[in-house]
């Protein structure tokens, strides 16, 4: 679990980032290409700490492999009641 203020931070922007590709049509590879690039990013910038940026790697695989974050919730029918 992240509790680092810029870790958690960075995750937010990645997850969602994530799910904005996946609703644009990209797919699982190129999904994991943009989170790898995330992460390259991050340790060539030394932006957080070495162990943060590997808890914050954990953490977003196991978003990215979760299919329940990338599924579009159906909208409920409303009742007909006339």
């Amino acid at each position: 679990m992240l509790q680092d203020t810029a870790s958690i931070r960075y995750y937010q922007k990645l997850s969602d980032g994530l799910v904005e590709l996946w609703n644009r049509g990209y797919r699982f590879d190129d999904l994991r290409m943009y989170l790898e690039g995330y992460m390259a990013a991050l340790r060539q910038a030394n932006a957080v700490e070495t162990y943060l940026l590997n808890r914050l790697e954990e953490d977003a695989m196991r978003f990215l492999y979760d299919q329940s974050n990338f599924e579009m919730p159906e909208p409920q029918r409303e009742a007909d009641y006339y």
